[in-house]
């Protein structure tokens, strides 16, 4: 009996909208509103009981956005946190964000929430229902403010927090996306000139009657390979890369072997590892100073970290401090961390300051990631002239040497 309530509660959960209203209040001033309910009936007579008379109801339809993103979610926690510093009411700073958004998913998003506040939900609980986008730190952290009354002082951390991730994760991805975007023209072209332009010097070249140039006879036979099997070569390429990167995804092994081998790749591996201690430390500073009890933070400070190893590690801390070990001493076993980082900690345990401590360690390797990035940027470009010089260059010089052997010949 219990189980057939509860699946017609959430039936009618399920079937709710919201609904935009007007009418008149009891001094007959044209009042209008929102309100979440399972059709206009229920619209009519809520509104009735509060003594509105209701003139129009119309169920709201949102146009499919885009997709929520994190910068998204970014954006919303440094405007909340905004309104309600300056003494908004939260249901009103919800309304002015979501009415405020240009991605109705967004709106969507904020106006569920939103309705669930307005029932009586805590804000922590609220943003549980959507673990896609709010994850276990967020929510601790707001449902840590709730508790201590400091709500909107925690939302600006977190919103802090949140930006800093934000901007780290942005200087990786540019950092990597200009090498591979170069690299990927740089094949796209290279079949280009294999499948269209050698053939046609190939039906020159057959007029000659001499020996071709060994360099000119290998550019020849890779482009009647890309002639003969250029679908399989395509179909594979984006296949296999399709399947690496679905692997990557959802295989937690995969995950694994490849966090692992990023922090060792040359050149690139020092800058994710700083932005992987960058993050750390920004997250567990964040909780600590939000009076989050240390064993409990680590909870949260291995997978907003982005990697395996750091996640592990995390684990193995996590254990050492809950049976009496300083956080000093389990990072130094774990072997992930430089002695700069450990030596600040130790500082941060003997003070009493330990959220301070850790936010400097975060600013400190955010800059390292800044300069490593900048460094990064000005070593690859004459790299990958090069590269494209020799590839490029050597084609076309391959493809030109029997018209200089003809010309000496002439």
């Amino acid at each position: 009996m219990a189980t057939s309530a509860r699946k017609v509660g959430s039936a009618t959960l399920a079937k709710e909208a919201v609904f935009a209203w007007e009418g008149k209040d009891k001094s007959g001033k044209i009042v209008r509103g929102e309100l979440r309910a399972g059709g206009e009936s229920v619209v009519n007579a809520t509104l009735r009981r509060q003594g509105v008379l209701v003139t129009k109801v119309k169920k709201k339809t949102y146009r499919s956005g885009k997709k929520v993103s994190e910068k998204d979610i970014t954006l919303f926690t440094r405007q909340l946190a905004t309104m309600m510093k300056a003494g908004v009411p939260l249901l009103q700073s919800f309304d002015i964000v979501a009415k405020g958004n240009d991605n109705p998913s967004v709106s969507k998003l904020i106006q569920d929430i939103r309705a669930d506040v307005e029932t009586g939900t805590s804000l922590n609980q609220a943003f549980r229902k959507f673990p896609l986008y709010f994850d276990p730190l967020f929510c601790n952290l707001v449902g840590a403010g709730e508790q201590a009354g400091i709500l909107e002082d925690l939302l600006t951390r977190l919103a802090i927090y949140k930006e800093k991730t934000l901007a780290i994760k942005a200087k990786i991805k540019s950092a990597l996306f200009y090498p591979i975007a170069i690299l990927a023209v740089a094949f796209i072209v290279t079949a280009v000139i294999m499948i269209w332009v050698v053939p046609a010097f190939k039906e020159v070249f057959k007029s000659f009657g001499a020996d071709l140039p060994a360099p000119t006879l290998m550019v020849m036979a890779i482009s009647d390979f890309f002639v003969a099997y250029w679908y399989l070569i395509f179909g594979l390429l984006f296949a296999g890369l399709y399947l690496f990167f679905q692997s990557w995804k959802r295989s937690l092994k995969m995950q694994r072997t490849m966090d692992r081998l990023l922090l060792k790749v040359p050149v690139f591996g020092p800058v994710i590892r700083k932005a992987t201690i960058a993050r750390w430390t920004r997250t567990l500073a964040t909780m600590f100073a939000a009076g989050v009890p240390l064993v409990e933070s680590l909870d949260s400070v291995g997978g907003a970290a982005g990697n395996a190893v750091y996640l592990d590690a995390t684990k193995k801390i996590q254990n050492e401090v809950s049976t009496g070990t300083s956080l000093t001493v389990a990072m130094q076993n774990s072997d992930v961390f430089p002695n700069m980082v450990t030596q600040m900690v130790s500082i941060g345990e003997e003070s009493g300051s330990l959220d301070n401590m850790l936010g400097k360690v975060a600013d400190f390797y955010e800059d390292e990631v800044d300069e490593a990035v900048a460094s990064l940027s000005s070593l690859m470009e004459p790299l990958i002239m090069v590269i494209l010089g020799v590839l490029i260059g050597g084609l076309v010089i391959a493809m030109y040497l029997p018209i200089f052997k003809l010309g000496s010949v002439v």
